[in-house]
């Protein structure tokens, strides 16, 4: 018997009893406490008599969320048991992930934020608004938890798609954590959604009398930066260790704040390095399917925002790392914004985007006819072997524009990324039709499969829950100081291997979600042993590792639990 279950049979003691003890999500069994802890606790009446396993409680639970024909009714029915007992969500997310990841997380998540505000049942997690700057240590320390070990913070800017959702963003860290434990195993008493509310540009929202959030305009950016510095120095200063993920700032503030703290605090942005990791991921199962090599292709953006200037940037990565100069990688990959392709002589280009566009003498023998080439343009001239869409427009890749792909390649690898999937740059469907079943094809939300001439076709979605809660579980086992590129590249790695091998009778792109838990553990390992190699983590043998990856494995389980303080 491992330590780890030895320690999941040790009873735990609690100081609580009665009906407070039923209010406590990380500890509420509802009618699997025993007749023993009923009469310890004071429960005598409180429950119904009969006594239930998690099981049980799990299938009754599937049952009632099956009655609701509505998504937004499924999201609010999962996060209500979350609320009540934390121990049954997990159990029930996990039994049924592929089904219910769309559901407490995108597209879903997306309309959860959008009516915050109106669907609100109770809080979770900590809302630090502007007005309140100065008490963020005090903030911070009214929390229940102590051990904080993962926290997402959002300032509810961009989130998916949608664009500036104010506080109603908070459904984005709540439901990237949910992932975290349901994929990477990170235990939901060591996690921490933060809302920072520094008010909305959303004119809707400024004149809803129901929104929740601070009714004022955005702050400016200097006094952005003197808020986000005092919360970041507090967080360091309370949880030294904790892995913060940034999630959905917009562009403006999602790199910066990124190069400003990486050295500071162990900090991930998901929409930028998680996203890149798993397209790089995706793209490398697709070139073992194609039996070719990363480094040997030409990359086509639809989207030049953080997202894909950030998934432009770890292709260069991978593309270097299998041998070619930077120089080259970067010629093999052309960025579309909504002016054109980018060229270094436009006006108001971002830093991020710079590094990544073309000098004018590279297009002089072009033909377009605007100011600068479109992306069909660019697709007839350069003749990529993938396209990417990370723009957010519905729609955006047209039948003409496939066909000019198909054209230049006869098996290329699409993979519309823009989430929710209302905003999704072509369906599935429409790409499979358009290609006559030879794209290969991942996409940012999930869709059911499509049958072409009497073949189905399964789609794989490039899904950030393959990447982000491994990284979690990494910081978490191996004590990580600082995410380093490197990482990022493993990751990528590790997730390709994980697909089935090219000539195999099913060939797929990405794993089956239903693994994600053991993938998660792969990737943390091979993402250990490169902070060890940099001297970014404690240096341990790979069975302590492994170790340290099991026990950090929090599975929902019912503890016995007996009367008396816990220290």
């Amino acid at each position: 018997m491992t330590e780890h279950a030895k320690n999941n049979k040790k009873p735990v003691y609690l100081p609580y009893s009665g009906a407070t003890l039923l209010t406590i999500p990380l500890l509420n069994k509802d009618c699997a406490f025993s007749r023993e802890e009923r009469i310890e606790f004071g429960l005598l009446g409180l429950l119904p008599h009969s006594y239930e396993t998690l099981e049980q409680q799990v299938e009754r639970a599937y049952q009632q969320y099956l009655s609701f024909d509505e998504a937004i009714n499924q999201h609010i029915y999962l996060r209500a048991i979350q609320d009540s007992n934390e121990t049954l969500f997990y159990a029930l997310v996990r039994e049924y992930l592929e089904d219910m990841m769309p559901i407490i997380y995108t597209p879903t998540v997306g309309e959860a934020c959008e009516r915050f505000s109106e669907i609100y049942r109770c809080a979770r997690g900590l809302f630090v608004a502007y007005p309140d700057r100065y008490d963020i240590d005090k903030i911070l320390s009214n929390i229940s938890k102590n051990d904080i070990k993962v926290i997402v913070v959002t300032d509810g800017s961009r989130i998916l798609g949608l664009g500036d959702q104010g506080v109603g963003g908070m459904g984005i860290p709540i439901g990237k954590l949910s992932l975290y434990t349901a994929c990477g195993g990170i235990n939901p008493e060591n996690t921490l959604p933060i809302m920072l509310d520094v008010g909305t540009n959303n004119e809707a929202l400024l004149h809803d009398p129901l929104y929740m959030g601070w009714h004022q305009k955005r702050i400016d950016q200097v006094e952005y930066d003197k808020f986000l510095d005092l919360f970041i120095k507090a967080v360091k200063r309370l949880w030294p260790e904790v892995l913060l993920q940034f999630e959905d700032f917009n562009q403006t503030n999602a790199l910066p704040l990124l190069k400003r703290y990486r050295d500071e605090i162990c900090c991930f942005n998901d929409d930028i390095q998680g996203t890149a990791v798993v397209t790089v991921g995706t793209l490398l199962s697709a070139c073992r399917i194609k039996n070719v090599r990363l480094s040997e292709q030409k990359v086509v953006f639809a989207g030049a925002g953080s997202a894909g200037c950030g998934i432009a940037e770890q292709i260069v990565m991978q593309m270097c790392s299998e041998g070619i100069s930077e120089l080259q990688a970067r010629s093999q990959v052309f960025m579309i914004d909504r002016h054109g392709l980018l060229i270094s002589d436009m006006t108001a280009l971002l830093d991020f985007q710079l590094s990544l566009s073309k000098d004018p003498s590279e297009i002089q023998s072009w033909e377009y006819s605007s100011a600068y080439p479109s992306l069909y343009d660019t697709i007839r001239h350069v003749k990529p072997t993938v396209l990417i869409g990370v723009s957010g427009q519905a729609g955006l890749f047209n039948e003409a524009t496939i066909e000019m792909l198909m054209q230049g390649c006869d098996q290329p690898v699409i993979l519309p990324l823009s989430n929710p999937s209302k905003q999704i740059e072509a369906t599935p469907e429409q790409l499979i039709n358009w290609s006559k079943g030879r794209a290969l094809i991942a996409t940012g939300s999930p869709f059911k499969p499509v049958t072409y001439e009497g073949q189905t076709y399964n789609i794989p979605q490039c899904n950030n829950s393959y990447i982000f809660p491994a990284f979690g579980l990494a910081v978490v086992a191996a004590k990580i100081q600082h995410i380093s590129d490197e990482m990022l590249v493993v990751a990528s790695e590790v997730l390709a291997t994980a697909c089935v091998s090219a000539g195999s009778e099913e060939e797929s792109l990405l794993p089956n979600l239903a693994d994600i838990g053991e993938l998660s553990k792969d990737i943390a390992f091979a993402v250990g042993k490169v902070a060890q190699k940099q001297g970014l983590a404690a240096t341990m043998s790979n069975e302590a590792l492994r170790t340290a990856i099991e026990l950090e494995f929090w599975v929902p389980k019912y503890r016995e639990y007996k009367s008396g303080d816990p220290h």
